[in-house]
């Protein structure tokens, strides 16, 4: 029997079976009894490791497990980390979780999880998800064991040292030209979506904005009452129309950014789409009946609960195919669209900065660069104009 000290502790490795146990002393318990934590192993070496280590969990007083594996910490998350988010948000974590994280590296001891693991689970995802979607495959991991820290059942967390790698382009965002967008505007005429994608093509509202829209936050203005008044109590026999976008289909109901609030005049076309919608929801109201569930929304379900945002992007597809733009279009490109349009016809940067809801314009031009090509190309075609190039390079005279 062999005798130790590891730190502040004694620590005996004896024979035992086939291999070595190994055995700290921790004194005696309330109960009188000794008390001990072993670790076993095939040679001295492994022993003394597993020792160590297990001096480590008790100076830091984690309770580890030699059970507890990648899957355990992230069905553990999974269940307890995401309070507050909506079910979207949970939905989504949840379906990268049990696709990319629990099958390829969820057997492994959590405890026994090291960096370069990690990194070749990365690795091997590099062909198969874009680098964003890398990135939160690779967070839902860094999530899962930061709680699983917090619970004290693991020491350190090695997701943490990893850099997550880049991952397969993604499809870039885009834009309808002008043909394409009267094409998809023609062919939504009908479908039920028809105000929907009027008001996201000739506003720049952002999908979840639109989702969360309510009737009394259309707004007409009031000639005798000088005001924005709500259609709810005017009707829409005005020459103006407004849409107060506070809202958004958030786990708060906020906008994304609390410049994201304000306020904007809509074009005749988008007024008068939500009055043939507003109509035909009251006969979608009647139909329902007792069915009808009342929650204000522009847009909603035949029964007047919130759309889901899934079943929007499909009804949208089936639009642009109809259109024969192809089907490879989201919702969220309407608002590219609406940059793209407004750029076109000269309307300066920081104007629609403010019509898309961005604090200022480095968002606006990180985000829809591809779709603002005046502004970016300004700059050359004034030094072009100044300069010039060759035989057309004008100068000044002193």
């Amino acid at each position: 029997m062999a005798k130790i000290l590891i730190g502040t502790y004694e620590a005996t490795i004896y024979p035992e079976g086939n291999g070595y146990t190994g055995a700290i002393s921790l004194g005696f318990g309330p109960d009188g009894k000794r008390q001990r934590v072993k670790r076993k192993g095939r040679t001295k070496a492994e022993v003394k490791t597993k020792l160590i280590e297990a001096v480590k969990e008790l100076e830091s007083g984690v309770k580890s497990s030699d059970k507890y594996t990648v899957r355990d910490a992230v069905e553990d998350w999974l269940s307890k980390g995401l309070k507050g988010r909506s079910a979207g948000t949970v939905g989504k974590l949840t379906t990268l979780a049990r696709k990319h994280v629990i099958p390829l590296i969820g057997k492994e001891k959590l405890k026994r999880l090291t960096a370069d693991q990690v990194d070749e689970w990365l690795d091997g995802l590099t062909g198969d998800l874009s680098t964003r979607t890398l990135g939160e495959v690779h967070a839902i991991l860094k999530r899962a064991i930061r709680q699983a820290q917090a619970r004290d059942l693991v020491l350190r967390n090695v997701a943490e040292l990893v850099q997550t790698p880049t991952g397969k382009e993604g499809r870039p965002s885009k834009a309808l030209t002008q043909q394409q967008a009267d094409a998809v505007l023609q062919s939504a005429k009908s479908s039920p979506l028809h105000a929907y994608v009027v008001l996201s093509l000739t506003t720049g509202i952002r999908t979840e904005e639109a989702r969360a829209l309510r009737w009394d936050h259309v707004v007409a203005w009031d000639k005798t009452a000088k005001g924005w008044r709500a259609v709810t109590d005017v009707g829409f026999k005005h020459e103006r129309f407004a849409i107060y976008v506070w809202r958004a289909d958030r786990v708060t109901g906020d906008t994304k950014t609390p410049k994201s609030r304000r306020t904007l005049e809509i074009p005749k076309l988008a007024a008068e789409a939500l009055r043939q919608h507003h109509a035909r929801q009251a006969v979608a109201r009647l139909k329902a009946g007792d069915a009808w569930q009342e929650n204000g929304l522009v847009f909603c379900t035949s029964v007047g609960t919130p759309l889901d945002a899934h079943n929007v992007r499909r009804s949208f597809r089936a639009i642009t195919r109809q259109a024969k733009v192809g089907e490879d279009w989201t919702p969220r490109e309407l608002r590219h669209s609406f940059v793209s349009i407004m750029s076109a016809n000269d309307v300066p940067l920081e104007t629609i900065a403010d019509l898309v809801g961005h604090a200022g314009t480095r968002v606006t031009e990180a985000v829809y660069r591809k779709q603002l090509k005046p502004v970016i190309t300004k700059g050359a075609e004034t030094m072009n104009a100044v300069f010039g190039t060759g035989k057309t390079r004008k100068r000044k005279s002193a």
